[in-house]
């Protein structure tokens, strides 16, 4: 039994050299680790054996504790890049894997966490290969580390050492070449065209630029998926340049979740215009948006002004309704042309962009406040405002009638109508030419209530005949004037705070006594009447003098905050909701948008509703564009609008957006939120 023993471990010592040779060489490739509490950082390769002047790779292969983080060759708005220095071969750069994007407080990086290899490739004439490596790792803090490295790989062929499968796994990880193609606009918007690139297939998307300075890291890449292409819109940063290509890794999402990583070169070229409605179909919508708007709130005591006056000229006022006509015109033209020069000139402006402005909406309202007043009979300005008079005040009516219909243009922007935001962002998106007739169009239609009356003989003869019905009417009709003051006010409450809404009732007062001294005086002999007139003429100096302190009001307290059961938008927020697949409802709104209040209390206040958002886990962001939000105006034209009101439902797990009408029921939501 001895023997037998000693045979067997004799053959065990004969046997051990056999065994631990073929694993020598394996063992010996990968490099001593140089440690840390937070990197374990070692050497590797992905050969058991090198042949002189033949190329190999080797790595550095970091493993990170939890929560640490390096960075990959562009670290974004912060950290650095690791290096590997190869000494007893040449190197080639680092083979970078995709990195992720880590958002760190208000800045944007791009690295890795866990672990990771950054390959080289190698060649050598000899298996002794040192390296030195310098990395960053950062958590709550940063600290720089470094480390020396020695591998020796014995010579003769090559075979896949044990550490090959990291580089296989490596390879994956590299993004591929671009099967599309790809173009970078000068605002920033890059477009990637491909048959397979639909709203069916593409989820999400992401783009990572290679070199520091182009792009604005930490800013939304808001995306729109057309059939054959999509859109990212970028921010460019003060490096960016529109005549020169940008590339990097451009990553995208299926609906099944699969990401694909590609590395992109964009050449400069122009972004894809959106497809437009035919231009009949256009016209069609602006005008029944113009004629609408007649029904608005805004508007309509306007028209039964001129309504009013239409009946003491016993339905004969075509002098009247062109002059009214004419007047809307202009002022159409004059908003379309102010819009094209603004977005010439890069400012972000869109349908009601004067309500964005405290020093426009107070004046507005003293305005207004003046012709309740001139309504109330506090004072005349010859009656010719509403079309009344003869002789030398009946010029001064032809001439109310065109400042009327500046006056019914100027404050029906709010009340965006139906078909207002299809025929304005069409007419917008088209060529100059074609977005002043648009323009024009609309204004046909919010004057031709008033044509009408004037012109169809038969709807003259049904119009009632001049009496004191119409001293009351008229007297009643300053009631809505002051109404639509009192909602200005409230708007410069929201866009100014209290120091808009106190300087604004101060100007009130002053047009009011602008108003009373002028009709005290008017029947007074010539000295009093001037004397009157001059203080009327003080006090509304006074009041413009006002106007200067407005538009360096702080924005209200109430547009600063979210209201209760609601976010404030941010692009940057919903891209994270949709990241994590939660349902979103997008509110675009503004205080002095009418068509938005009404929208909120009908059909997105109630309870059913709050009820239904409860239950699907909605997200229910509101973004304020009373003061025309950069960010909520690309988010508008994004969605083929120039503004508001905009509701946009992204549906949970990355779901297809549904654009919602504009003019919104509690019906039409809660059967949006329903499951298909």
């Amino acid at each position: 039994m001895k023997r037998l023993l000693t045979l067997a471990m004799t053959a065990m010592l004969w046997a051990m050299p056999a065994l631990v040779l073929p694993l020598a060489p394996a063992l010996a490739l990968e490099s001593a680790p140089v440690t840390s509490p937070r990197v374990t950082a070692t050497l590797v390769t992905d050969a058991d054996a090198m042949q002189p002047g033949q190329p190999f790779r080797v790595g550095l292969y970091l493993r990170m504790a939890d929560g640490w983080h390096t960075y990959w060759k562009n670290p974004g708005d912060a950290g650095a890049a690791p290096t590997l220095d190869i000494e007893g071969g040449t190197g080639s750069a680092i083979d970078w894997p995709t990195p992720r994007r880590l958002a760190e407080g208000p800045v944007m990086t791009y690295g890795y966490t866990d672990r990771v290899l950054l390959p080289v490739t190698v060649t050598a004439r000899t298996g002794a290969i040192r390296a030195h490596a310098q990395w960053l790792v950062c958590k709550d803090i940063c600290i720089p580390e470094e480390g020396d490295f020695a591998l020796t790989l014995p010579v003769g062929p090559p075979k896949p050492s044990v550490q090959a499968p990291l580089f296989a796994a490596h390879d994956r990880a590299v993004p591929r070449a671009s099967p599309w193609m790809t173009r970078i606009a000068p605002d920033g918007t890059l477009v990637v065209q491909g048959p397979e690139l639909t709203p069916r297939t593409v989820t999400d998307a992401w783009f990572i630029p290679d070199q520091p300075g182009r792009i604005l890291d930490g800013a939304a890449q808001p995306l729109s998926v057309r059939r054959g292409f999509f859109t990212l819109s970028l921010k460019p940063a003060p490096g960016f340049n529109a005549r020169a290509n940008l590339s990097g890794v451009l990553s995208v999402r299926d609906r099944s979740g699969l990401q694909s990583d590609v590395m992109i070169d964009a050449k400069p070229g122009p972004a894809p215009v959106p497809a437009l409605p035919p231009l009949g179909q256009v016209l069609i919508f602006a005008f029944l948006g113009g004629l609408i708007l007649n029904l608005m709130p805004c508007v309509f005591p306007i028209l039964a002004m001129k309504a009013v006056a239409l009946a003491l000229h016993g339905g004969r006022g075509h002098a009247h309704s062109l002059s009214y006509t004419l007047g809307v015109l202009v002022t159409f033209m004059a908003l379309a042309a102010g819009l094209l020069a603004a977005r010439a000139a890069g400012t972000a402006a869109g349908w009601g962009f004067q309500f964005s402005s405290p020093v426009f909406v107070a004046a507005m309202t003293w305005l207004l406040f003046a012709v309740g007043l001139n309504l109330s009979g506090v004072f005349q300005v010859g009656s010719g405002l509403i079309g009344t008079g003869s002789g030398l005040a009946g010029r001064h009516g032809v001439a109310g009638s065109f400042f009327t219909g500046l006056l019914a243009v100027l404050v029906a922007t709010p009340c965006t109508a139906p078909f207002m935001g299809v025929a304005v962002a069409a007419g917008l998106a088209a060529p100059p030419v074609v977005t002043l007739l648009v323009f024009a169009v609309m204004g046909l239609g919010l004057a031709s209530p008033y044509v009408a009356l004037a012109s169809i003989p038969g709807l003259a003869r049904v119009m009632p005949k001049p009496g004191r019905w119409m001293e009351m009417l008229k007297q009643a009709l300053a009631f809505p004037m002051y109404g639509a003051a009192v909602w200005l006010l409230w708007v410069v409450s929201q866009e100014a705070g209290p120091t808009g809404v106190l300087a604004t009732a101060a100007g009130l007062v002053l047009i009011g006594f602008a108003g009373w001294v002028l009709g005290a005086s008017q029947m007074a002999s010539t000295h009093p009447r001037r004397f009157g007139q001059a203080a009327a003429g003080v006090a509304v100096l006074t009041a413009l003098a006002i106007l200067s302190g407005l538009s360096a009001a702080p924005v209200g307290a109430a547009t600063a905050t979210a209201e209760a059961g609601t976010e404030a938008f941010s692009p940057q927020r919903l891209a994270a909701l949709r990241a994590e697949g939660r349902p979103v409802f997008v509110d675009m709104t503004a205080a002095w948008c009418v068509t938005c209040l009404v929208n909120e209390r009908v059909a997105l206040s109630t309870d059913a509703v709050k009820q239904a958002f409860a239950a699907g886990g909605v997200t229910y962001m509101k973004g304020d564009w009373t003061r025309q939000d950069p960010a909520i105006t690309d988010f508008l034209r994004q969605n083929g609008r120039d503004g508001v009101p905009l509701y946009v439902f992204y549906p949970a797990h990355g779901g297809q957006q549904v654009v919602l009408p504009q003019i919104l029921t509690e019906s039409q939501v809660l059967d949006m939120l329903r499951p298909s």
